[in-house]
C-alpha cells in the first residue's frame, strides 16, 4: 500500500482536534504529569470521571524518570507497595520497610494504566492562568503551547472548563502561584519547600494534600511546596499516596455538585 502524506496529516490533525474539543469540558483537569497526578488521574478515570492531564514537557512522568541522580531506581516505603501492586510495577525489598523499583518501569506503567482507564493526556501544553467566576471558585484553565512560552511569543491562549483542578506541578506549584499572584487578597500563601528531610517530608505529605482554594487541590511535591514542607528526594511512596488522596478529595467535591 502506498503512503499518502496528506492523508497522514489529516488523520493526525482531525483525530487530535476531535479529542481536544471533546475534552474542552471535563470533570477534573490535572496540571503536571508527575507520579502523584498520574495516580490521581487513574483513580479518577477508574470511577468514570472525565479526566484530562496537561504536561508542559514532551515527556510525561516528572522527575521519576531520573531516579536518584540519574540512577534509574526509586525507593518506596511499605505503605505504598499496594499502589505498585495495583499498577503492576515490580519491586524488591531492600531492607525492612524499604522497597526498590525501576524508575523507568514505574513511569511507563503509571502512564500506561492512566491511558488504559481513559485519562486524556496532552503533552507540550502549559497552563498560564485560571478561569474564575462570580463565586471566586476555579472553573477552568487557560492553556497554550509550551513552545509559545519558550519562544517568548505573544499568542493568545485558549481555555478549558473543569469542575475541579489538581495542581501537581512539583516544586513550583505553578497553578497555586497563579492564584496567589492574580487574585487580590487571596489567603493562599505559597511558602516554598524546605530543605530535604525525607522522613518528615513523607509523613507530612498526606496532610498537605488538600483543597487549598475553591476548586483547587494540591498533590505531590506541589502540596509540600504550598505548605512549606520538606522535599523528599527519590522516595516516591508519599507522592503516589498523595495522588490517591487528591483523587478522593476530587471525587468528594464532584459528589457535592
Amino acid at each position: 500500500m502506498s503512503l499518502n502524506e496528506v492523508t497522514i496529516t489529516k488523520a493526525i490533525v482531525e483525530e487530535f482536534l476531535s479529542v481536544f474539543i471533546e475534552y474542552s469540558e471535563v470533570d477534573v483537569a490535572l496540571v503536571g504529569g508527575g507520579p502523584a497526578n498520574l495516580v490521581a488521574a487513574t483513580c479518577l478515570a477508574k470511577e468514570g470521571v472525565k479526566t484530562v492531564l496537561f504536561e508542559k514537557k514532551l515527556s510525561v512522568g516528572g522527575g521519576m524518570w531520573g531516579g536518584g541522580m540519574m540512577f534509574p531506581r526509586i525507593v518506596v516505603q511499605s505503605e505504598a507497595c499496594r499502589i505498585l501492586d495495583d499498577f503492576g510495577i515490580h519491586y524488591t525489598e531492600y531492607k525492612p520497610g524499604y522497597y526498590i523499583a525501576s524508575s523507568v518501569e514505574s513511569v511507563g506503567k503509571l502512564i500506561s494504566r492512566a491511558c488504559d482507564f481513559g485519562v486524556q493526556i496532552f503533552n507540550l501544553m502549559s497552563v498560564e492562568d485560571v478561569v474564575i467566576r462570580e463565586n471566586d471558585a476555579i472553573t477552568g484553565l487557560v492553556i497554550n503551547w509550551t513552545a509559545v512560552d519558550m519562544a517568548g511569543l505573544h499568542v493568545d491562549p485558549l481555555s478549558i472548563s473543569a469542575k475541579v483542578v489538581i495542581d501537581g506541578t512539583g516544586h513550583d506549584a505553578e497553578v497555586c502561584r497563579v492564584i496567589e499572584r492574580k487574585i487580590p487578597g487571596v489567603k493562599l500563601n505559597v511558602k516554598g519547600e524546605k530543605p530535604m528531610w525525607a522522613d518528615v517530608g513523607e509523613k507530612i505529605l498526606l496532610d498537605t494534600t488538600k483543597e487549598v482554594y475553591p476548586g483547587l487541590i494540591v498533590a505531590g511535591m506541589a502540596a509540600n511546596a504550598v505548605a512549606g514542607g520538606h522535599r523528599m528526594g527519590p522516595i516516591f511512596g508519599g507522592m503516589m499516596l498523595s495522588g490517591e488522596k487528591a483523587a478522593q478529595i476530587a471525587l468528594s467535591k464532584l459528589g457535592e455538585d
